[in-house]
């Protein structure tokens, strides 16, 4: 039996979209493949949440799943046919289908009839071997994208097994394991009905400098010692380009500053931050006038940093 997507992101059917957004970055977080390196479990996991926000957080999508028009991975559920009961079920209703009480416990249907209800007279309506035309198949293909591709959007062509290609817009803001769907680019369906999708997972490579949490951008920034003691300004890469930051007096290794809306563009249009922590590192050489002034420093100034 398919997973159903309000339990994987662990919240009630009846979740606000608050609530839905709040526990996706929980859930993603607690999962992803950086907080998680070689655990294939948590890999798994973290897709699984993923493809439920992709439906949950659209209003449209979470409406036809709640109404079993699609199911958990996104695609169209097919009418099914009960031979035994004479009545149809899955998503799809018709006006009559369960049957209304007659001589022999059921009206008389011709399939002229149900089809005509179902999908429409049309003009006297479709005939039976095209109502049950089946929908084309999607294909699923894989797309690898850098850090900043995915941060900031890009336009990328994915080759096909046959030869083919596929132009798309990765969005900004996408996350790694996030599907991106492509309408009718799947193989073509039966005579009068729609083809399949094209299904393309994003894998984001790492970048050397920025990780992602989120909606943010974490960045750990090396400053000199002098830096750190005199404060100054430097210096610091965001993905849309170098800004200046002003390091105060007296900052110490892992003290973090925050770039307020350097961050990823999320579904709900706002960017996330930039934080950025300091990292103090000395010379590859210390000569002999530091040597010197820490030395008369330290015997006038000596201080507990809070070793225990």
């Amino acid at each position: 039996m398919a997973e159903d997507l309000y339990e994987i992101l662990g919240v009630s059917r009846g979740a606000t979209e608050d609530e839905i957004r709040a526990a996706f970055r929980k859930a993603a977080k607690a999962n992803h493949p950086d907080v998680n390196p070689n655990n294939a479990g948590a890999a798994e996991r973290f897709k699984k949440i993923t493809a439920a926000n992709d439906i949950l957080s659209d209003p449209e999508k979470r409406r036809q799943y709640d109404a079993g028009e699609i199911d958990a991975k996104g695609d169209i559920r097919r009418p099914q046919w009960n031979r035994a009961a004479g009545a149809q079920r899955g998503p799809y209703s018709a006006r009559g289908f369960e049957g209304r009480p007659g001589a022999s416990g059921f009206e008389d249907f011709s399939f002229s009839d149900i089809f005509s209800d179902v999908f429409g007279s049309g003009g006297g309506g479709r005939r039976a071997s095209q109502g049950f035309a089946p929908r084309g198949q999607d294909l699923r293909y894989s797309l690898e994208v850098d850090f900043l591709e995915a941060v900031l959007g890009a336009k990328k062509r994915v080759t096909l097994p046959d030869g083919g290609v596929l132009d798309l817009t990765v969005p900004e803001g996408v996350m790694d394991g996030q599907t991106l769907r492509l309408k009718g680019k799947g193989t073509p369906g039966g005579p009068g009905s729609e083809a399949g999708d094209a299904l393309v997972e994003i894998k984001v490579r790492p970048h050397a400098d920025f990780k992602r949490d989120g909606d943010d951008i974490l960045l750990e920034l090396p400053i000199t010692i002098d830096e750190a003691v005199l404060g100054g300004r430097v210096e610091v890469p965001t993905p849309t380009g170098r800004v200046q930051l002003n390091i105060p007096k007296g900052s110490s290794s892992g003290k973090t500053f925050r770039l307020k809306g350097k961050g990823v563009r999320g579904k709900n249009g706002a960017h996330g931050d930039q934080l950025v922590t300091v990292k103090i590192v000395l010379p590859q050489e210390i000569d002999d006038s530091l040597s010197y002034f820490f030395s008369e420093w330290r015997q006038k100034h000596a201080y507990d940093p809070g070793r225990k």
